[in-house]
């Protein structure tokens, strides 16, 4: 079983790059925050086949599992994290097109290349530090 809370959107966060972390911390402060159960998969205590995740993708993609407990990675994943403000749930149905979302995916395939090259923060206890880029 998840240690997800039942009713919750849970977001699966690489808690060690930058960008990742601030667009994280961004969201936390925003009304509607309290809805979302923010978990960084680079935690020692984070465990993704306790997840029911898998533990490479976890590390390759978003994931985000919504309210009902589907998972979703990528685009989609950010757009159930977007759904949960009242601010950027406006947002969904606009970037939902196909277009736009054909563009926003290449966009997130282009990050998930470059984001292992990108600065990581310092940290001493998690196990994925010294990952290989």
């Amino acid at each position: 079983m998840d240690s997800t809370l039942a009713g919750q959107v849970a977001v699966y966060y690489d808690g060690l790059c930058q960008l990742c972390s601030r667009e994280i911390a961004h969201y936390k402060t925003m009304n509607g925050a309290e809805k979302i159960q923010f978990i960084d998969i680079t935690s020692p205590y984070f465990d993704a086949v306790k997840e029911n995740l898998d533990p490479v993708k976890i590390h390759q993609h978003i994931h985000v599992r919504d309210a009902e407990g589907r998972l979703h990675l990528g685009v989609d994943g950010f757009f159930v994290i977007w759904s949960q403000f009242k601010l950027l749930k406006k947002l969904v149905p606009v970037a939902s097109l196909w277009p736009i979302k054909k563009t926003l995916e290449g966009g997130y395939f282009l990050f998930t290349k470059v984001r292992p090259y990108l600065p990581r923060k310092s940290c001493a206890d998690s196990p994925y530090c010294e990952i290989k880029k």
